[in-house]
């Protein structure tokens, strides 16, 4: 294809496409809305600097909570700066509704900001639908409740600009096309080409400023002002429609105003279709019920902000997950909405867990269809790529380890969603993967293991060289090859399957050569062609536990996940990716300090694989608690690593940022892992332990869903499930104790009233710890919450943490970690009868019994406050509980 699509037109085609044009039906104010009122919702008042993201498959709006936006007509940036100013008859001045704006408001499907004042409330609502006959891009409506008659005049600078990297030479101008009658009307936006085209209109707007000579739009701002009438507009809904045509039929004026009559009059039945989707995404997906609420909105959260990432590919029409999406300023790429390889095949994980297993292949065979001649899979693939040369350029295949995630994650979709056919009909393609991988040429250190000679593996820039071999990619080897193993055996190639087994044992005996580090007692970051190592103290031995069905990797993880709940790696935010205490570390540099949710969401998932369900529950919760941080309803990309603020220039609304709510919930906290093939789900629950009871619903299986249901029953946790469809599905666990039989007749707790007799029993541990709703620090007045919780924008890393708990014969050793002088409290749960006592060395730590009236035996939970030594900076404890 042409690289200019033919844009170089002769200027007379052009002309003649807007000499005569063609006037659309009459524009009208939408009568008002039923807008659904029930599900989620997030209010919160304005905050004039933090984003929010509108976004779906043909359509982005990217603002400011003060209402200021950007909007694409995807892949097209159509128009920017967008603000509102008033004038009321008989006041003095100009309104600026920017500065008025008072509330966000945030629901699965709309988002609305409400600007008041003393003379009247404004309402911008704003959707995304992803059907085809709502228009061509987003929809912004506007709805005014005034006292007095009023003037809206609204500001935008016409932008007209392709998606980088696909050029768009010139600056758009816009061009009144006056209505029937002249009422009614829109602009014309031009950039100098037959095959690209934009309209804006509002009805019964008319144009503000125009310049007679079509001067640019760097050079003027264009207006569109709207009297309002209280009596007669009050109720009523004044859309912002805009249309974008990308072919030469599609870019006239007459072709434009069709358009923008046809997205006119569907409003109100497109909405109602565009809210029916996100009514039927929410009552199918799976979801949970804890005794934790923010979690529970979290995860329903973290779906809607994943859901929301789809994205038509431009000239194919397949349907694809972009990175992300933020404000892109002067540029024209907003955040990193282009569809990634690596972030996509991370986020399946969750893709599956929610039970979108139809998306999740999606997604893979739009990976398989880019995948290189030699069997990589790409990293980056703009929307535009299709009308540059885009193999030309470096990005498509600029990453390492999108090769082995491809592998894992599809042994991962066939095992959730039993889609055997798959690995059948994309056989040539996973082989020809698993053969770039394991190219003897891809291994120039010949010591067995893929290494970054094929791209990066992580880290894109670093301080001195870049890696030789990451640990990252290491362990992503080691786990590619494991999951190769079970998918030549699915495909019945045993020699095969052997092959790869052994490879991955290797790997894993490799990695543990090259890598540990005996004086810090975890991994090296990375291992040079020369045999040396760069120790620094890293995040990455955290993907050890990604595969959740291999033997555990690392021989020497324990106090990789006790540095990782330390201060120095993991903050009241989140993980960074160094230690603070490294001698490069930048707590706002991208890859040697910030804190990522991702990162986060990879070590809060291990420490509970790795047995120490209460860092991992903190990390879990510092991803949840970001839904409401920035964008509401969706995780950043990347934070400070100091202060908590995510940084400047950061993709705002972040695809596998949300996914780290979803995985780590479920395979992490409630341990699940589905496999089709034996019709077994595996649980392996490290619930809070004072959870008395959750649930997780509409859990997805081949052919139908179930429900998991937890309960604590004295010293146990029973673990039971809704019957299921079709064939009949059991549960088990590798938990030790674990009994699968009869637990009693009981009625399950839910609105499903089923009953239930078969399940799990989960033996409890005598002494068990929970996280307290309090953290005492006896420096700062100021009350902290627990580990876990929202921290306070701009404060740095202070609350308490456990870094690690071991039960043993009569014992519990609880080792936390707390800043010199303060005190926190964990709550003790006792399963048997006995008194605990409290062995703590130099350290102080005491159980209060004032809440069983002075009788030790006398109640079941009771709490230990643990203080911590007074001088400088943080200290460590190590407490015995013995019994």
């Amino acid at each position: 294809m042409d690289t200019l699509r033919g844009r170089l037109c002769l200027a007379a085609a052009m002309l003649s496409a807007v000499a005569s044009p063609i006037y659309p039906q009459s524009l009208t104010s939408v009568p008002a809305i039923s807008f659904a009122t029930d599900g989620r919702v997030i209010r919160a008042h304005a905050e004039p600097l933090k984003p929010f993201t509108v976004a779906g498959e043909r359509g982005v709006v990217l603002g400011q909570q003060d209402g200021s936006f950007e909007a694409w007509v995807l892949p097209v940036k159509l128009l920017s700066h967008f603000g509102i100013q008033a004038q009321v008859d008989g006041y003095l001045g100009l309104i600026d509704l920017n500065q008025q704006a008072a509330e966000v408001e945030v629901r699965p499907d709309r988002t609305t900001i409400t600007y008041a004042y003393s003379a009247f409330t404004v309402r911008q609502i704003m959707f995304s639908p992803n059907e085809a006959g709502m228009g061509t891009g987003p929809v912004v409506l506007f709805e005014f409740d005034c006292l007095h008659p009023s003037t809206f005049t609204f500001r935008f600078t016409p932008e007209l600009h392709w998606m980088w990297p696909e050029p768009s030479e010139g600056t758009a101008s816009a061009e009144w096309v006056a209505g029937p009658g002249k009422v009614d009307g829109y602009y014309l936006l031009q950039a100098g080409y037959p095959d690209l085209a934009g309209a804006v209109a509002i009805p019964g707007a008319q144009p503000g400023i125009q310049p007679a000579d079509q001067v640019q739009a760097h050079e003027h701002t264009v207006e569109l002002k709207l009297s309002i009438d209280p009596g007669r507009d009050r109720g009523r809904l004044f859309p912002l429609l805009m249309a974008v045509g990308t072919t030469p039929a599609a870019a006239t004026s007459g072709a434009l105003g069709t358009t923008l009559s046809q997205l006119n009059a569907g409003i109100a039945a497109g909405y109602q279709t565009h809210a029916e989707r996100y009514r039927k995404l929410l009552a199918s997906a799976t979801s949970i019920e804890t005794p934790d609420e923010t979690l529970n909105e979290a995860f329903q959260w973290a779906v809607v902000a994943m859901e929301q990432l789809r994205a038509k590919a431009y000239g194919t029409g397949e349907t694809g997950l972009v990175a992300g999406y933020d404000s892109s300023g002067d540029t024209t790429r907003p955040g990193f909405g282009w569809f990634f390889g690596r972030d996509s095949l991370y986020s399946i994980y969750a893709v599956d867990g929610y039970g979108d297993f139809s998306l999740a292949k999606a997604e893979l065979e739009f990976l398989i269809r880019r995948q290189s001649a030699a069997g990589k899979i790409m990293h980056e693939y703009a929307q535009t790529a299709p009308l540059v040369d885009w193999q030309a350029t470096p990005y498509e295949y600029a990453a390492a380890d999108s090769t082995p995630l491809f592998l894992l994650a599809v042994e991962e979709y066939v095992r959730s969603s039993g889609d055997v056919g798959f690995l059948t009909a994309n056989r040539a393609a996973i082989e020809k993967a698993w053969a770039f991988e394991t190219d003897p040429a891809h291994d120039t250190d010949h010591d067995g293991i893929y290494d970054n000679s094929q791209g990066t593996g992580w880290v894109e820039n670093w301080p001195g060289a870049m890696p030789h071999q990451e640990i990252y990619l290491a362990l992503l080897d080691q786990q590619a090859s494991a999951s190769m193993a079970k998918i030549e055996k699915q495909l019945g190639d045993t020699e095969r399957a052997t092959a790869a087994e052994r490879r991955a044992a290797q790997v894993a005996a490799t990695i543990e050569r090259e890598y540990y580090d005996a004086e810090k007692g975890c991994y090296a970051f990375s291992h040079n062609a020369d045999g040396s190592q760069d120790r620094t103290t890293n995040v990455y031995p955290a993907l050890a536990w990604w595969d959740p069905d291999g033997k555990p990797v690392l021989a020497h993880g324990d106090e990789c996940l006790r540095q990782m709940a330390g201060h120095t790696m993991n903050t009241d935010w989140g993980l960074r990716d160094i230690s603070n205490e490294e001698k490069i570390y930048d707590g706002t540099s991208y890859h040697y300090g910030s804190v990522w949710p991702l990162f986060t969401g990879w070590a809060a998932l291990a420490e509970y694989r790795g047995g120490q369900p209460l860092a991992g529950y903190q990390m879990l919760m510092e991803n949840a608690n970001l839904t409401w941080a920035q964008d509401l309803g969706a995780d950043t990309e990347w934070l400070s690593g100091d202060f908590y603020l995510p940084m400047p220039g950061g993709t705002s609304h972040q695809l596998w940022s949300s996914a780290m709510v979803i995985t780590p919930t479920l395979r992490g906290l409630f341990g699940i892992s589905i496999d089709a093939q034996t019709k077994t789900i595996t649980v392996n629950p490290r619930l809070p332990a004072g959870w008395e009871h959750a649930e997780v619903l509409n859990l997805h299986v081949p052919g139908g869903s179930t429900a998991l249901y937890f309960t604590r029953d004295g010293g146990n946790l029973d673990v039971y499930m809704s019957p299921t469809e079709g064939e009949a599905w059991h549960l088990r666990s590798d938990l030790v104790g674990t009994t699968n039989g009869p637990l009693g007749t009981r009625r399950v707790p839910t609105k499903l009233k089923e009953i239930v007799e078969v399940g799990l029993r989960i033996p409890l541990p005598p002494l068990d710890v929970g996280l307290s709703v309090g953290n005492l620090n006896v420096i700062d007045p100021v009350k902290q919450l627990q580990p876990g919780s929202p921290a306070i924008p701009g404060a740095r890393t202070s609350k308490f943490r456990i870094l690690g708990a071991q039960n043993g014969d009569h014992k519990l050793v609880l080792t936390g970690e707390g800043l010199a002088g303060t005190s926190g409290i964990v709550t003790l749960f006792r399963h048997s009868h006995f008194v605990p006592k409290v062995e703590a060395g130099d350290a102080e730590a005491s159980i209060s019994f004032r809440s069983c009236d002075a009788d030790p035996y006398a109640c079941s939970s009771f709490p230990l406050l643990l203080t911590f030594p007074a001088g400088e900076g943080w200290k460590t404890i190590t407490v015995k509980l013995t019994w």
